[in-house]
């Protein structure tokens, strides 16, 4: 992993490269800052024009279904995030999760997936000026340079490969860029099975990023060693503060950051705390035991997450970022926080599926033939 990655420029990332104008300084927030925080946010807003944040997880795909109407273009609508409120919180990219209600069988929750990335193509179709589809880290950096908010579609939940190559390949073509690999039978409490690991192998012959939140810890670490390319866990705090299931503990942080994988912090209240401060502290505890280049940030907005209070909303990322600068995080760090970090592992990926092609061909393995 490590040495597939030093070609990679992290600072590059974070600062020199895929650099945009700014764009106009939004409207005040729907909630006002108390007078204390406002040169922090304020400072927070300038850094953010600068490097926005790539949000590693957001649920609007599924709220939007669930929806009778919206209206996304204005904000008026019961949304987390809109355009209005991400063009307010300076967010430059997000990760659309297609995951579907556990307990349906293999073929719907198949079939679910596939009117979710359905849904997300005609979202996006449908607002032009303010999102562009992206499968990679070249594609959301031109998005962002547009002017437009990069929409990746994933993670997927791994019952929707149906246990097959084949299908977690069409996936891939239709742009799906994430999988979570809990909930199924090849990668349990146990750890990966055979089939488990041609999986993961697969994914990263594809570009495909695998997801650890919520895995067992005896699979993430199989995975870790496993996978040539980053991994990601794209909802996952610090357990040492909040013993949370989808928290990791301190071991398997450091071992996040020797493997340089990502841990998306989420802004939700059962994992993370409820405040802003608390918050804080997850981002502050993962910077230091995986390292600055191994932290990123997940709103899970438009989940059924509830929100630390000042977090409330997309439009709520000056106040985090606010507060960190608060905390003397420098500027690089906060970078790679928001942008660098997130396209070092969609660029690990690319790099990782360049080299797996040259080495083999698609896996027509089987899970009968493997792990039967």
């Amino acid at each position: 992993m490590a040495d597939l990655q030093e070609e990679l420029n992290t600072t590059a990332e974070a600062g020199e490269l895929d650099q945009s104008p700014a764009p106009p300084e939004p409207p005040p927030a729907h909630d006002p800052e108390p007078a204390s925080a406002a040169a922090p946010t304020a400072r927070a807003r300038t850094l953010l024009a600068a490097h926005p944040v790539a949000d590693g997880y957001s649920g609007l795909p599924w709220a939007l279904r669930e929806l009778p109407w919206y209206d996304f273009e204005t904000g008026d609508s019961g949304l987390e995030s809109d355009l209005p409120r991400l063009r307010e919180g300076r967010v430059g990219a997000q990760f659309w999760s297609v995951h579907v209600p556990e307990g349906l069988s293999a073929d719907r929750a198949v079939g679910a997936t596939l009117e979710q990335i359905d849904l997300v193509k005609h979202v996006v179709g449908a607002h032009p000026e303010g999102l562009r589809l992206a499968r990679n880290a070249s594609e959301t950096a031109d998005a962002r340079n547009c002017g437009r908010i990069a929409t990746l579609i994933g993670p997927a939940c791994g019952a929707a490969l149906g246990d097959s190559l084949g299908t977690l390949r069409a996936l891939h073509s239709l742009g799906l860029c994430a999988v979570t690999l809990s909930g199924t039978s090849w990668a349990g409490a146990d750890g990966l099975t055979t089939f488990g690991e041609e999986v993961v192998r697969e994914m990263n012959r594809l570009g495909v990023l695998a997801d650890l939140s919520g895995a067992s810890e005896t699979t993430a670490r199989r995975v870790l060693a496993v996978s040539k390319a980053p991994v990601i866990f794209t909802r996952s705090g610090a357990r040492a503060l909040r013993d949370h299931p989808a928290n990791l503990s301190d071991e398997l942080l450091a071992a996040v950051g020797a493997a340089k994988g990502l841990c998306l912090v989420p802004l939700a209240a059962e994992r993370t705390g409820s405040s802003v401060r608390e918050v804080a502290d997850h981002l502050d505890h993962v910077r230091r035991i995986a390292g600055p280049e191994c932290v990123g940030l997940s709103g899970t907005y438009d989940t059924t997450d509830a929100r630390p209070e000042g977090l409330t909303d997309a439009s709520c990322y000056p106040r985090l970022v606010g507060e960190l600068i608060e905390r003397d995080w420098s500027e690089a760090e906060l970078a790679l926080l928001t942008w660098g970090n997130a396209q070092r592992a969609l660029r690990g990926a690319d790099f990782t599926a360049r080299a797996a092609r040259e080495r083999r061909p698609a896996s027509t393995a089987t899970i009968e033939r493997l792990d039967g």
